[in-house]
């Protein structure tokens, strides 16, 4: 019943910006946007209205106000031809989807934390499972099914250090990390090994996955590899410190013998896969490196450079402890596991594999 209790209680938390200038009255974009969604998917600002239940003219007028506001058209109609977004429209749209790619990470660990707080009466804090992990559609996927069976999670995004660090200072009870296969393979590793230790902690697979090279649709700059991001008309974006993603940046950039400094945008960096795609789907980029399942779901080229291991590490002593096995359990289901292959770019044969570390990779390096 603790648990019962405890899962009603579904917060979410999603971005909301408005437009305006001092002494005027801001434009509310929560409904401009949906309304300029509908108009790119039926090409009818009369099919847009009927589509989202709202009037003709009450669309109209929110066009024609935010028009004002701009001081641009948004809508191009003309008799025979439909409704058809301007390059403003467009630009509004990208726009939020680079807010929302940049900011739902940190609003889904909040809503996260703040069900855990406003429920800590009614579940017991034993039966609530820590997780700290990096953003990513694996990660994400697995908390809708754990969602979906009703297993209480306590999540918070972190890069992957910060998540092995956190579980090594008892923060956390699982913490995601991932680690590239092949040559790569103990150079990463060694980065973890400074807080995981093969007597204490054991690993679960959530997945494998492709990591790549993000370009525009139709590669306008025809990039072909690591080498092109030398070219000076190339911008980079890059992830933040301590992701695995920039450290598996640093060692492709090394084993290529391209210096960061050759880089135009090394600096410049978004928070997640999806911060990136979104990124350079806007246009403030060029290229940047990531999995194939944020490239797919921003439209954009995809260019595969290597595969990479996805694990939760956990105490060893904690796998038998009733609320630990349930998301093991779950993991290990042939409809975990079948929700996360249908992800570009991943697969999950081995989701849900509990394994000793020296197990997942042979001889160890020295931590």
């Amino acid at each position: 019943m603790h648990d019962v209790a405890y899962l009603a209680m579904d917060i979410h938390l999603r971005p909301h910006w408005e437009i305006g200038r001092d002494g005027e009255r801001r434009v509310d974009t929560t409904g401009l946007l949906a309304l300029l969604a509908a108009v790119q998917d039926s090409g009818s600002l009369a099919q847009a209205a009927r589509g989202l239940g709202w009037s003709y003219r009450h669309c109209w007028d929110m066009v024609k106000r935010a028009e004002a506001l701009f001081g641009g058209t948004l809508i191009a109609s003309g008799r025979g031809r439909g409704s058809a977004l301007t390059e403003l429209a467009h630009k509004l749209l990208w726009a939020d989807r680079r807010i929302a790619a940049r900011l739902s990470p940190l609003l889904e660990s909040l809503a996260s934390e703040i069900e855990h707080e406003l429920g800590r009466e009614r579940a017991p804090a034993r039966t609530v499972v820590r997780v700290d992990a990096s953003h990513g559609f694996a990660v994400a996927r697995l908390m809708e099914q754990l969602q979906a069976a009703r297993i209480p999670i306590e999540l918070r995004y972190r890069n992957s250090l910060e998540s092995v660090a956190a579980l090594a200072r008892g923060d956390c009870d699982l913490a995601g990390f991932h680690v590239p296969i092949g040559d790569f393979e103990p150079r990463a590793l060694q980065r973890y090994l400074r807080w995981l230790r093969p007597e204490r902690h054991s690993l679960v697979h959530l997945a494998v996955r492709t990591q790549g090279l993000f370009v525009a649709a139709g590669n306008p700059k025809a990039i072909r590899g690591l080498s092109d991001l030398t070219r000076p008309e190339v911008r980079f974006v890059n992830r933040p410190e301590g992701s695995g993603t920039r450290l598996l940046t640093e060692l492709l950039l090394d084993r290529a013998g391209i210096p960061t400094r050759a880089v135009l945008g090394y600096d410049d960096t978004e928070l997640t896969h999806a911060a990136v795609a979104a990124y350079i789907a806007s246009g403030m980029a060029d290229v940047g490196i990531g999995v194939q399942t944020a490239a797919q779901r921003f439209g954009l080229h995809f260019i595969p450079l290597l595969r990479e291991r996805y694990f939760f590490a956990l105490p060893t002593a904690s796998l038998p402890l009733p609320q630990v096995r349930r998301v093991l359990d779950l993991l290990a289901t042939p409809g975990c596991r079948a929700a996360i292959a249908l992800l570009a770019g991943y697969r999950a044969a081995e989701t849900g594999r509990v394994q000793k570390l020296a197990e997942a990779f042979g001889v160890l390096p020295d931590g």
